[in-house]
């Protein structure tokens, strides 16, 4: 029993690379010089002619043969494998553990809230004997 592997389709490439580059079809379109339906429909077939996938993939910043061989896995195993964060917070916001209690802050922030009131309460004060 032999299992058929699925054509790529071309199109959806397209539309994902398009997507990841916060491009819509409008965007596409005017850069290629076609309607926005004519993008839709492109990303709707299965095969794209070479000069139309070449003039997408200039504007997209990608080469034909990255539409080509484009799949949503390798991307996902790039950005797993490149990301890296200085702030572990980012990978692990659910299990943020403060060195400092919390309350401390708040008091803290409290009293200096008070004494900048302080502050400028004197200042009003004085601008107000001046006069």
């Amino acid at each position: 029993m032999s299992i058929a592997t699925k054509p790529k389709h071309i199109g959806r490439n397209i539309s994902r690379i398009r997507e990841l580059r916060g491009m819509k079809q409008e965007a596409l379109a005017f850069a290629i010089g076609l309607s926005q339906q004519s993008v839709s429909n492109i990303e709707g077939s299965e095969n794209v002619d070479e000069e139309k996938l070449t003039a997408i993939a200039e504007v997209l910043g990608v080469s034909a043969e990255a539409i080509k061989n484009y799949s949503d896995e390798t991307v996902l195993n790039v950005i797993n494998n490149t990301f890296t964060s200085n702030d572990n917070s980012t990978i692990n916001g659910v299990n943020l553990q403060p060195n400092f209690n919390p309350l401390d802050k708040i008091l803290e922030l409290y009293e200096r809230l008070v004494e900048v009131e302080k502050e400028k309460i004197e200042y009003l004060e004085r601008l107000l004997k001046g006069k």
